[in-house]
């Protein structure tokens, strides 16, 4: 029903900047993102995934983890089918791959979860190093 894919990863040194982009289509036509509340997570070598980021469907909420607040900033552009996170003042301990998923929302439009299993779909990730 969704395909995610994500772009804008890369090696960055202690304190830049990246931003990364996930563009989502569907298998339908008239497919629009508006129905979806959108997290980014990050899974680093030999430690848990972890939600970063997400944003409910129309952007009225969000939510960032501890250690990225001030950092990132996530934003969704519906008429794109895109949504961004960008991560600004970047350290070591940021390196991971970084995942973008989707959760179909009903009611609820405030949706925004920032744990893993909560999501249905996931893109492929994308490699973020943070190295000097």
């Amino acid at each position: 029903q969704l395909q995610l894919v994500e772009s804008g990863g890369g090696l960055v040194q202690p304190g830049g900047s990246l931003r990364l982009s996930c563009a989502a289509s569907g298998f339908t036509s008239g497919f629009t993102l508006d129905y979806y509340a959108i997290g980014w997570l990050r899974q680093a070598p030999g430690k848990e995934r972890e939600g970063v980021s997400c944003i409910s469907v129309s952007g009225g909420t969000t939510k960032y983890a501890d250690s990225v607040k001030g950092r990132f900033t996530i934003a969704r552009d519906n008429a794109k089918n895109t949504v961004y996170l960008q991560m600004n003042s970047l350290k070591p301990e940021d390196t991971a791959v970084y995942y973008c998923a989707a959760l179909r929302v009903g009611t609820v439009q405030s949706m925004c979860p920032m744990s893993s299993h909560m999501y249905d779909y996931w893109g492929q990730g994308t490699q973020v190093t943070v190295s000097s």
